[in-house]
């Protein structure tokens, strides 16, 4: 199945599609770096570098998905809160793409933010334009008057290209990512096909994590001692039946760094260097190593500080190497991020997690291709 990838950063939602069985056809991206990262793992032949105003949309055959994080800035809690008024705003060319390509299906990530109260009635409109993306915006009408004609259209009754749309949040640790990651997912299927997405279930959970500490578990798969302070197990009234079909639990940095040799040893893993300067702020204490990590950040001038930070035990903290972050956001080992430390973190931190965009892909190929060919749920796997 071909992907068409917009927005594609440094190729976290493109690499989790192409493992669930869908095939790149283009990647267009704005930031040099990232496409250098592209180059680096996908058919360099395949990379757009430029502004998406710019692309001239060239004929794809059969394309089955467009997929793409348009930039977050607009919408961000971080940000400066344009929405529609920020020049970063490609939505509109989101719903472009699909108008000129009508996949069977579009999958979209963008920020927590984008789902506030005060940008509501524009997220209303960005869920309409892409039901109705035949129904363009005329040059001289405003979003609210588009906005208006698509709210005045009759979803059975409308006879051109139309899509079923909902949207969720997640939580990427609720997925096995090892990392609290808020990010609302829009997913769309053409209504010619009368397809019935759903999102995938959760697999993991902070419950299990907590009560795997609580028994001792965790700390036992770690050779630790179960801390002092940790004393109640959970309540069970039936024995073994408190274990039956419980989710796994969250993964945590220590479960994705148990293998990783200490940046400040001798090494030889690429982006596996320490870097000195990291120290806590209010508010920013960074990432407590036995708990999934923090939201990785990237903002408009590098790493924020107090952020991206690894917390001991004993309250010490230090950066994240970029092959620390890598783990964190679930790419593969060998996947390369190029330039320098705070531009490949920019690039993680802007990224969507592998294992999340997988779960998720491989679902939306399960049903785009009409039979069960995986599996949804996978073991915890531990990144080296």
């Amino acid at each position: 199945m071909k992907c068409l990838e917009l927005f594609s950063g440094a190729g976290g939602l493109a690499k989790g599609l192409e493992k669930s069985g869908f095939q790149p056809v283009q990647f267009i991206e704005f930031n040099k770096h990232a496409c250098n990262s592209l180059r680096k793992n996908f058919d360099p032949k395949l990379v757009f570098e430029g502004d998406i105003r710019d692309f001239s949309f060239p004929q794809f055959k059969d394309l089955d998905l467009i997929a793409g994080g348009p930039p977050c800035q607009p919408f961000s809690l971080a940000g400066k809160h344009k929405a529609h008024e920020d020049d970063r705003d490609m939505f509109p060319y989101a719903t472009l793409a699909v108008t000129k390509y009508q996949p069977k299906a579009f999958l979209f990530e963008n920020v927590k933010g984008l789902l506030r109260k005060t940008f509501s009635e524009y997220f209303d409109y960005i869920i309409l334009t892409l039901t109705f993306p035949s129904v363009n915006r005329n040059t001289d009408e405003s979003w609210q008057k588009h906005n208006d004609r698509l709210k005045n259209i009759n979803f059975a009754n409308f006879d051109d290209v139309k899509y079923h749309v909902s949207h969720q949040l997640i939580n990427a640790a609720d997925y096995g990512v090892p990392q609290k990651r808020e990010r609302v997912f829009i997913i769309g299927t053409r209504a010619d096909l009368k397809l019935d997405w759903t999102f995938p279930p959760k697999t993991h959970s902070k419950k299990t994590l907590d009560e795997d500490k609580s028994t001792g578990e965790y700390w036992k798969r770690h050779g630790l001692r179960t801390p002092t302070k940790i004393i109640t197990p959970p309540t069970c009234t039936q024995g073994n039946l408190f274990y039956i079909n419980r989710l796994k639990p969250w993964v945590t940095v220590r479960d994705t760094l148990c293998l990783v040799p200490d940046p400040r040893t001798k090494n030889k893993l690429e982006g596996h260097d320490f870097r000195e300067g990291a120290r806590q702020y209010p508010g920013h204490t960074g990432s407590y190593i036995d708990e999934p990590a923090k939201t990785l950040k990237a903002g408009d001038h590098g790493v924020p500080g107090g952020e991206n930070m690894i917390r001991y035990e004993d309250g010490s903290v230090r950066y994240f190497t970029t092959y620390e972050a890598k783990l964190i956001q679930t790419f593969d080992r060998d996947y390369i991020i190029t330039g320098s430390w705070g531009e490949a973190l920019r690039q993680l931190g802007n990224a969507v997690p592998t294992k999340l965009s997988e779960t998720i892909g491989m679902r939306l190929f399960d049903l785009l291709i009409g039979q069960t060919m995986h599996k949804v749920n996978h073991p915890i796997t531990i990144n080296t």
